[in-house]
């Protein structure tokens, strides 16, 4: 069940921070925002690590329009683990998505994030390998 505490509010303030296309441009911003063992399995099929994702967002490399949010949840897992879901919206490419943030001292990181593209009502935006047929 979705929650509404300090550490789900820490973890959806920086996950819309990381989505603001002025921090995403930021290096330094974007940097400050993720743990140093970041990974993330895109929706493009492409895996991440904390410096690609650096580089990429500040190289332009992923899409530099806005992103738009919708369905955000989060839920605590533990003291410092916050699991978050939510679908964004950029230019019609549209991904369901899922972040673990992890507390740091006082910061809370992005430790992990995956994203799962759909079409339209909720379908898969790509195509499954067709399946041998069964004997």
């Amino acid at each position: 069940m979705p929650e509404h505490n300090a550490a789900v509010e820490a973890a959806v303030e920086n996950e819309l921070r990381l989505l603001d296309p002025a921090v995403r441009r930021s290096p330094d911003l974007v940097a400050a925002l993720l743990h140093p063992d970041f990974r993330e399995f895109g929706a493009s099929g492409q895996v991440w690590d904390r410096a690609s994702t650096v580089v990429s967002l500040a190289d332009g490399m992923e899409d530099g329009g806005r992103i738009t949010t919708s369905r955000m949840k989060g839920v605590q897992l533990a003291p410092d683990l916050v699991h978050l879901t939510f679908d964004t919206d950029s230019n019609g490419r549209r991904a369901h998505r899922s972040s673990l943030w992890r507390r740091v001292g006082d910061d809370w990181l992005l430790y992990f994030h995956q994203g799962t593209p759909y079409g339209p009502a909720g379908t898969v935006a790509f195509v499954q390998e067709a399946r041998p047929p069964r004997p």
